[in-house]
């Protein structure tokens, strides 16, 4: 199950939206357990159709990820969800692995949110990745090949360019 922040969508994006997304993927193989059915239900006739809260959406991912051999969730770009909604997404997949040994969580963030991950998750695996000078010249040639207006860019631009911004970037 995958799971996309996406900055543009942040007060969307909150913990119980984005636990119900994941969940959404894990019953869309053509069934649904009663259980979840009569959850959805019951929010939607209470209160003029209340979403469930979050505790209900830990709830039923727990349960319905305990009747599974083996569940991944990947979750990219955690660091651009809010920190609010981050933190209770944080505590709520800690809820999740805690109660379901068959779960692995597959989380991708920039290094500056990497101690708040590590104070949720004791057991974890970290992989450091960074682009390489080729890598980045590569994306900078594709990003220039769709410039909207070619002929305002002379050679010597996109000389400083391809030779600036690998520089800039290998000093971090």
């Amino acid at each position: 199950m995958a799971f996309y922040c996406d900055y543009l969508a942040q007060q969307e994006q909150s913990a119980t939206n984005m636990l119900g997304a994941i969940l959404k993927q894990l019953v869309s193989r053509g069934w649904v357990p009663d259980h979840i059915s009569e959850a959805f239900q019951k929010a939607k006739n209470e209160l003029a159709g209340r979403p469930l809260r979050l505790s209900d959406m830990v709830y039923l991912l727990n349960d319905t990820i305990k009747s599974l051999p083996r569940v991944f969730i990947c979750i990219d770009a955690l660091d651009e969800c809010k920190v609010n909604y981050r933190r209770e997404l944080l505590e709520s997949l800690r809820e999740i692995v805690a109660r379901s040994p068959n779960i692995r969580v597959f989380l991708t963030a920039r290094p500056i949110i990497e101690e708040e991950i590590v104070r949720y998750f004791i057991q974890l695996v970290r992989i450091p990745l960074s682009p390489t000078d080729a890598d980045i010249k590569s994306y900078l040639k594709r990003r220039l090949a769709c410039d909207t207006d070619p002929d305002a860019m002379d050679g010597g631009l996109w000389a400083d360019i391809m030779r600036i911004i690998p520089e800039k970037i290998s000093e971090r």
